[in-house]
């Protein structure tokens, strides 16, 4: 950088540069700026990059920027002096005298003027133009209308007398009004925004006359373009007048079928027929639907193949088909009832859903999104209308949440469903061949090596499934007999192609549409389908040759079964057959089958547990003491991690015994051969302690242990028996393990912790600690626990943590002592000072040194802290100033960290904490002593941008504090309730500098959770809608 501008070095370059009693040098300021976007060295680049930082950060920096535009010969020194204009007028606009504003407004005018009726210079800086236009109207957001009252007249009448001029006023107007009406929710204050709405209001009608002149006279097709763009933006908000008494409909109907308009003028007409307005202007739709459909139907005759036509297409093309979908589904939900009225509308209305229907099919993910979110809700307004009029049918039928009753044409629900029935019988394929992929449980390696399952989260499938499952509901529920018909006659189809032309894509998708039905229909009629589908995908799989295709049928017909467990609970035959079948195929070793069948073993045993242990029609002895006879042959092919989860399906069958004797034997049986290598380890153990060294050995031991923590985790409180036969051999193990792992760290330092051998140790311990924390958690009686297991537990587990390497503690410990005192409250009171002090500030001098290491310990920490707030609190008051001091210094710490869910976890406390305190003696001294720390440190957080999402915790505890405080001052500190001071506070953070311009939707996530849960249950009404196991029908009324 030196070399290039002949300077001694970026010192000196920064010192001339600030220098403000001398004129700027330019030649200076734009060689700095190439240096930092040039091809230099790192160092050059990275001086450059901290002279710019100081010239821009400089109060008087804004000083420079028009000998910077004007003589500046480099694009991106422009754009510096852009920047640095910008900075000032969102963070210190209100601070600059109002001469000095004048003058920027001024210059900035007067700059996009000159370039703009320069067809040449506008044409060259577009870009340059598109930054200066919006620091224009950043300025507007500030001083418009009170201190610009002429903008509006100002830029109308400078837009009469020039085209590119009127162009770029066009662009200038469009993102004001995206500002004022899209985005100001995130970055102005309720006030000033409706302030900002009212002006433009009161002064559209200079600029609705400015746009249907340059329509209607112009002959620039950019300008009528940048014109329409610009109606785009206003059309969703101005007065209804402007649009309905004007001939703005009309110009649009009339530059539609202009190629080159033909989009913007799409976009245009779905945002008026978005528009939600009163039955007085009805008359205006039809026309304009009708004058619509003509008119498409000259660009696209019925019957064009349109996701072809989309695939071939030009760029152009295919956003016309995604303008298209938008202008029909907008319609369609906003005026539907005005095309049910007479039969001439209805004839162009069912041409208009044929059109949406093919587009449906387009291969894109946007396109389709944008029909399928309109496909639900046509059919749930359907079928809303119907079961209004159908309150007296049968049960399964009465379901009503409003809707389009109200709308629908002359007879009725009945009509509007035979209206759309053709429709509804084209959604029904259109769902079942689009169908998405339900939740996905996969395999992975954890990091400690061992196989674990794991459910996909791949939130953009699983939602889609979602929607088209609720739409594929709704549409069974309209005519079960179509649906089923469809569905079946698809399936015959699949067995005559038998994966030949389109591989088995098709058929997944058939079957995760008939498995997302489930319930819908009536039990007679679910049966007789359900039998039909599953002896078809059984003959499918008789004639398939090939592993790698039976194993597909395989996994159909296992996600089927599984998905109907209503019609399993109530064929014990068939569950049988099913059952079997899922232990053949146990012994399938291709890759994927044993998986998917110990799943489908558990789904279904988790929902039909009780038939398995009662004695059936038939049958010498109940179901699981033949299964517990054949254990060790059903499992032997069997990976550990699927021999867990068949244990923990056993467990479940276990737990549904009502006899106590009985369960205790089944459990005996069960545990059997685990508990056999058990006793055999610990008796060589016993010989000679360095058995437990050996891999296999510890490989085994955790092995037993998973096992035994699947089972507890399935069948609850009865494991205590097996629990005591090994409780104290387990804490023995675990000790010899710790001694090994500590005295591993101690000579090869932290690196030893990362070997396999100590991984695979560690391993032992973690599973240890997760199998008490389960029993634990299972157990009903807290007495037992307390009086037995706890005291054995303090040297062993407690004391091993406080003693040994921070790298070989188990944050699993942390966790452990919470469950337990959340699960036995006071009982632990005696105990807190001692779990205290074995883990509270060895565990904070490991997780306060920084914000990255030892991420479960900091979550399990603060886990812990909460339990002891919320169930001992004497504990709290019992503390010493300085003790008491560490724990708010612990949680301030918390919620200042980056990640989220420990910010989230110290928010909770504080406020448990505070309101805990509130109600005690000790709430004086406390509050004396931490007050003012707590409400500075909450603002510090709320106002520094990194943790919005904690808005409404912070928000919460500030509106305590305050409250606390009893403060009798203005604004929000008076404010007692906690919905008003919140919206005071939203404004309060969005004024603040820091948050202009950021995405403050955060901000509002209470009430986009209230919305979510309030459709949830709304859906819960529909027979079929939740999923058969999110459902809560235990299976004890058999």
């Amino acid at each position: 950088m030196a070399a290039a501008n002949g300077v001694a070095g970026p010192e000196a370059v920064a010192q001339k540069l600030l220098d403000f009693s001398q004129p700027l040098d330019v030649a200076l300021l734009d060689s700095t700026v190439n240096a930092f976007y040039g091809a230099g060295s790192n160092q050059e680049r990275m001086a450059a990059e901290a002279v710019l930082k100081a010239v821009q950060e400089h109060p008087e920096a804004w000083t420079r920027v028009d000998a910077i535009l004007e003589h500046s010969k480099n694009q991106q020194t422009k754009f510096f002096g852009l920047q640095v204009l910008e900075s000032v007028v969102r963070t210190r606009w209100g601070a600059l005298p109002d001469a000095q504003r004048e003058g920027i407004k001024t210059y900035c005018s007067n700059l996009i003027i000159k370039i703009s009726t320069d067809e040449k210079a506008f044409r060259a800086e577009r870009t340059f133009l598109s930054k200066l236009n919006l620091v224009l109207v950043d300025i507007l957001k500030q001083d418009w209308p009170h201190k610009w009252p002429s903008f509006i007249p100002d830029i109308v009448g400078a837009s009469r007398t020039n085209e590119t001029l009127c162009e770029n006023s066009m662009a200038i107007l469009r993102l004001l009004s995206e500002e004022v009406f899209d985005f100001s929710k995130d970055s102005l204050t309720a006030a000033k925004t409706k302030e900002l709405k009212s002006s433009f209001n009161e002064q559209f009608a200079a600029v609705h006359e400015l746009c249907l002149m340059v329509l209607s006279a112009s002959q620039r097709p950019d300008l009528i373009r940048a014109t329409l763009a610009t109606l785009h933006a206003f059309l969703s908000w101005v007065p209804l007048g402007y649009i309905f008494e004007s001939n703005v409909i009309e110009v649009l109907l009339r530059l539609f079928p202009q190629p080159v308009f033909r989009n913007i003028a799409l976009q245009c007409l779905a945002e008026i027929a978005a528009l939600q307005v009163g039955p007085e202007y009805n008359s205006h739709f039809a026309p304009l639907y009708t004058f619509f459909v003509a008119q498409l139907a000259a660009l696209m005759p019925p019957g064009t193949n349109i996701p072809e036509a989309y695939s071939r297409g030009t760029d152009e093309d295919q956003a016309f088909v995604q303008n298209l979908a938008l202008f029909l589904t907008a319609f369609f939900r906003a005026h539907l009832s005005v095309l049910e009225t007479s039969e001439e509308l209805r004839a162009a209305l069912i041409q208009g859903l044929d059109t949406l229907v093919a587009i449906s099919y387009v291969d894109d993910d946007e396109v389709f999104k944008i029909c399928l979110e309109y496909w639900n809700f046509f059919v749930p307004d359907v079928y809303s209308s119907v079961c209004t009029l159908q309150s007296t049918a049968s049960p399964v039928q009465q379901f009503s949440f409003g809707g389009g009753a109200a709308a629908a044409p002359a007879g009725g629900g009945v009509a509007r469903k035979v209206l759309y029935q053709k429709t509804l019988s084209q959604l029904r394929a259109l769902m079942i061949a689009r169908m998405a992929k339900p939740e996905e449980v996969i395999v992975v390696e954890d990091e400690n090596g061992n196989v674990v399952r794991e459910t996909m989260k791949d939130t953009d499938v699983l939602a889609r499934y979602k929607t088209m499952h609720e739409t594929l509901v709704y549409l069974s529920h309209l005519d079960h007999e179509d649906t089923e018909h469809q569905m079946l006659d698809k399936l015959r189809l699949q067995a005559q192609l038998n994966g030949r032309e389109l591989g088995w894509a098709p058929l997944n998708r058939l079957c995760w549409a008939i498995g997302s039905i489930s319930g819908s229909m009536v039990e007679e009629q679910e049966n007789r389908f359900l039998v039909t589908v599953i002896r078809d995908l059984l003959n499918l799989c008789e004639v398939t040759r090939g592993k790698d295709n039976k194993a597909v049928i395989a996994s159909n017909i296992m996600y089927v079964v599984g998905q109907y467990p209503r019609f399993l609970r109530n064929h014990w035959k068939f569950l049988k057959t099913v059952v079997n079948k899922l232990f053949e195929f146990m012994h399938e070793t291709h890759p994927g089958v044993q998986d998917m069948a110990c799943e489908t073993f558990l789904k279904i045993v988790s929902k039909c547990k009780r038939k398995f242990v009662i004695m059936q029609v038939g049958e010498s002895e109940p179901f699981i003491s033949e299964l517990l006879s054949g254990l060790t042959a059903t499992i032997q092919d069997l990976e550990t991690h699927q021999i867990h989860m068949f244990y923990e399906a056993v467990g479940l069958m276990v737990s549904a015994d009502t006899d106590a004797k009985r369960r205790d034997e089944y459990l005996q049986r069960l545990m059997g051969p685990p508990n056999a290598t058990w006793q055999q380890i610990i008796e060589q153990a016993k010989q000679n302690v360095e058995v437990l060294r050996q891999a296999e050995v510890i490989r085994n031991v955790q092995n037993i242990l998973q096992t035994n923590v699947s089972v507890c985790s399935s069948l609850g409180h009865p494991f205590v028996t097996q629990f005591n036969l090994i409780f104290l051999d387990v804490l023995a193990v675990y000790k010899m393990y710790s001694e090994l792992i500590s005295a591993a760290i101690a000579t090869g330092g932290p690196h030893a912790s990362k070997t396999s051998a100590v991984k695979l140790m560690r391993s032992v311990k973690k599973v240890t600690l997760r199998l008490i924390e389960t029993l634990v958690d299972k157990c009903e009686d807290p007495d037992l626990v307390a009086a037995q297991y706890v005291p054995a537990m303090m040297d062993p587990i407690l004391g091993d943590y406080a003693r040994n390497n921070p790298d070989a503690r188990d944050a699993e410990v942390l966790s452990m002592f919470a469950m337990i005192i959340n699960r036995l409250r006071g009982k632990m009171e005696a105990e807190v000072p001692r779990i205290f002090g074995a883990v509270f500030e060895c565990t904070l001098q490991m997780i306060t040194r920084n914000f990255e290491d030892y991420p479960e310990h900091r979550l399990q920490f603060f886990s812990l802290l909460r339990a002891i707030t919320n169930h001992c609190s004497p504990t709290l008051f019992a503390m010493s100033p300085a003790q008491l001091k560490l724990v708010i210094d612990s949680i301030v710490w918390a919620f200042r960290h980056t990640e989220r869910n420990i910010a989230d976890t110290g928010l909770h406390l504080l406020h448990e904490l505070l309101v805990m305190f509130t109600g005690s003696p000790s709430a004086t001294p406390f509050y004396q002593a931490f007050y003012t720390q707590l409400v500075q440190e909450i603002f510090a957080v709320m106002t520094d941008t990194f943790h919005k999402p904690g808005f409404k915790l912070q928000t919460r505890i500030l509106h305590h504090l305050f409250s606390v405080a009893q403060a009798t001052v203005l604004g929000m500190m008076e404010l007692r309730e906690f919905p008003t001071f919140k919206q005071l506070l939203r404004d309060f953070l969005v004024q603040s500098n820091q948050f202009a311009d950021q995405n403050n939707a955060d901000l509002f996530t209470e009430e986009v959770a209230a919305q979510a849960e309030a459709e949830r249950h709304k859906l819960a009404k529909v027979p079929g809608m939740l999923n058969p196991y999110e459902q809560n029908d235990m299976d004890g009324s058999d």
